[in-house]
């Protein structure tokens, strides 16, 4: 099971940017599909934006495309994995999850499924004010 290390998170007013971090504690295939799922109480698990590491191809949710841009970072063969969100808005207000699982990005009814992900961060929360 791959365990991932988060960083970055926050509390900024409606516009701003923040970016999120999020790196394996240990060694992780290529053929992965990571990213970032949100969750605010009360509501289901959303997933937010992943990449394939492999290919590098992304994949964003309808609600933050343009906003966000996830990237990868493989220095000195070191994965991280990054998330910049930009021009935020209050519904972006939530706690966010990185999270991997082997294989692509697969989406089902044009949603990823938590269950499908063995790897979890601890989460980070996001607040954006008005």
């Amino acid at each position: 099971q791959v365990q991932l290390v988060e960083s970055g998170g926050g509390s900024v007013q409606a516009g701003g940017s923040l970016r999120l971090s999020c790196a394996p504690s240990g060694y992780i295939s290529r053929s992965y599909c990571m990213g970032w799922f949100r969750q605010v109480p009360g509501k289901e698990r959303e997933g937010v934006a992943f990449v394939y590491i492999a290919s590098g191809s992304t994949y964003y949710a309808d609600s933050v495309k343009g906003r966000f841009t996830i990237s990868q970072d493989n220095a000195k063969n070191t994965l991280t994995l990054y998330l910049q969100m930009n021009s935020l808005k209050p519904d972006d207000t939530a706690m966010y999850y990185c999270a991997a699982k082997f294989g692509v990005c697969s989406t089902y009814g044009g949603r990823w499924r938590p269950s499908d992900f063995a790897g979890w961060g601890q989460g980070t929360q996001v607040t954006v004010s008005s």
